[in-house]
C-alpha cells in the first residue's frame, strides 16, 4: 500500500515539475520526457506486485510431490479391477499382495501374505516367478490344469516399473491369459480328422463298391439294384449319425469348462425320455419301468442335454439288453446324499475288461453286435463330456449273464 501511495506521488511530482517547466518556457518534449517516467513509475509498481501474488500462489511441483506420496499398491489394484484378465500382485519375497476382480472370479479369493505356492505347486510356475524375480527381467510359461476342467494359460510375469522408487516396496504382476479355446479348437479339428476318416472309410468303400456293380454287373438287374440300393440308404445313414455324433461332440468339448447353472428337476426329464423311447422299447419288445419319488429331485444342469444323456444310457440298455425284456430305471435323492439315476438291464452284461473302456471314443465290446444296431460307437463318449460338464460321475457296475447297471451320480 505504502508503494502504491509513493507511486503516485512521483506521478504528481512529474505532472507538477512538467507544467511548471512548460510555464517557464522549457523545451515542450523535456515537460512530456517528465510525464512519461511517472506513468512509468506507476505501472513497474503494478507489475511488481502482480509478482508478489503470483509468487504467493502454491508453486507446480508441491502437488506433484503431493501426488508421489500416494501409496503404489492401492493405485494399482483400482486400475487392474477394470481388466478381464485375472492378475494377482506379488511382492519379491514371493508373498501375495492383491488380485483383481477377474482373478478372484478364476481362481477365488486368495489371502494376501499368503505365498503363491499355496495356490501354484507348478514347478515350472515357481521357477519363473523366482528367476523374474532374482533378474527383474519378464518371463512367460504356458501351463495347463486339470480340475474342476481342462485350462490351458498362458502365464506370464513382470516386475511393475518404478514401484519402488516412489517409497514402496519391488512389485510384480503374474498374469493368466486363457488360451483354451484355441487349444480346444485346434483338438477338435484334428480329432475330427482323424476320426472321420477311421470311421468313413468303411461305408465310403460299401458305397463305392456298390455303385460300380450297379454300373456293371447289376446294370439289367432291377431284384440286385433294389437289394443294394437299401444297403446304401443305410451306409448313408450311417455316416449322416457318424457326422452328427462328431459334431455333438465338438460343440461339448467347446463348452465342457462352463459348468451350467440352472435348476432342471429330473423327474419329468426321466419321464419325457421314456415317452420318446417307448416306440423304440416296443419294436424290441422290452418295457421300460420307471422307479420315481413323488418330490421333485432337482440338480444344476442343462436339459436338452441331460435328456441326450438318459436317452442314450435307456436306449443302449433296450438295445443291448433285450434278452431281459424289462429296463428298470431309478431316481434317488437320499437325505444329504448324491443325486443319482441308474439305468439297469438284465441282458447278457459286460465282460470286466471292457468297463474301463466303454467312454472311449469308437470303442465297442462288438463290433457287429454295434453295427447291426446302428451304433456310431460315440454314444458313451458323449455321455461322459456331458457328466463332466455337469461336474457328474458315470459309475458302471456289470456282471456277465446277469445284466448292466449304469449310474449317474451329481
Amino acid at each position: 500500500m505504502r508503494r502504491m501511495r509513493s507511486g503516485w506521488a512521483y506521478l504528481l511530482a512529474a505532472v507538477l515539475i512538467s507544467v511548471a517547466a512548460y510555464l517557464s518556457g522549457a523545451d515542450p518534449v523535456f515537460a512530456v520526457i517528465l510525464l512519461v517516467l511517472g506513468v512509468l513509475a506507476i505501472l513497474v509498481q503494478k507489475g511488481d506486485e502482480q509478482a508478489e501474488v503470483s509468487f504467493v500462489a502454491p508453486p507446480e511441483h508441491v502437488a506433484d510431490e503431493a501426488e508421489d506420496d500416494e501409496p503404489v499398491l492401492p493405485v494399482i489394484l483400482s486400475t487392474l479391477s477394470a481388466l478381464d484378465l485375472p492378475v494377482f500382485i506379488i511382492g519379491r519375497d514371493g508373498m501375495l499382495r492383491g488380485q483383481n476382480f477377474a482373478a478372484e472370479k478364476a481362481f477365488g479369493t486368495l489371502s494376501p501374505g499368503q505365498h503363491i505356492s499355496a495356490r501354484w505347486r507348478s514347478p515350472s510356475i515357481l521357477d519363473m516367478v523366482r528367476e523374474t524375480i532374482a533378474t527383474d527381467e519378464p518371463n512367460q510359461i504356458e501351463h495347463s490344469e486339470r480340475l474342476p476342467s481342462e485350462r490351458v494359460y498362458i502365464v506370464r510375469i513382470a516386475p511393475v516399473p518404478q514401484s519402488a522408487e516412489k517409497g514402496g516396496e519391488a512389485l510384480f504382476l503374474l498374469s493368466f491369459r486363457d488360451i483354451s479355446e484355441l487349444r480346444r479348437l485346434d483338438r477338435m479339428r484334428s480329432d475330427f480328422v482323424a476320426n472321420a476318416s477311421h470311421e468313413l472309410r468303411t461305408p465310403l468303400a460299401s458305397l463305392r463298391g456298390f455303385i460300380e456293380t450297379m454300373q456293371g454287373p447289376a446294370r439289367g438287374d432291377p431284384k440286385a439294384q433294389e437289394r443294394f440300393l437299401a444297403i446304401m440308404l443305410e451306409q448313408a445313414n450311417r455316416m449322416s449319425r457318424l457326422v452328427d455324433d462328431l459334431l455333438s461332440l465338438s460343440r461339448l468339448e467347446l463348452k465342457a469348462h462352463l459348468a451350467p447353472d440352472q435348476k432342471v428337476d429330473l423327474v419329468p426329464v426321466i419321464g419325457h425320455v421314456r415317452d420318446s423311447l417307448t416306440p423304440l422299447a416296443r419294436d424290441l419288445d422290452v418295457e421300460i419301468r420307471l422307479h420315481l419319488p413323488e418330490d421333485r429331485v432337482e440338480v444344476l444342469g442343462d436339459r436338452d442335454e441331460l435328456v441326450q444323456v438318459f436317452e442314450n444310457l435307456i436306449e443302449n440298455a433296450c438295445k443291448y439288453g433285450q434278452e431281459g425284456r424289462v429296463v428298470d430305471v431309478y431316481v434317488r435323492n437320499p437325505q444329504g446324499g448324491p443325486v443319482e439315476v441308474s439305468v439297469l438291464d438284465f441282458g447278457p452284461g459286460i465282460p470286466a475288461e471292457h468297463v474301463p473302456r466303454l467312454t472311449e471314443r469308437f470303442y465297442r465290446v462288438s463290433v457287429a453286435d454295434s453295427r447291426s444296431k446302428k451304433g456310431t460307437g460315440l454314444g458313451l463318449a458323449i455321455v461322459k463330456h456331458i457328466l463332466t460338464r455337469h461336474r457328474a460321475r458315470l459309475i458302471v457296475k456289470s456282471a456277465v449273464g446277469v445284466g448292466t447297471e449304469f449310474t449317474v451320480r451329481f
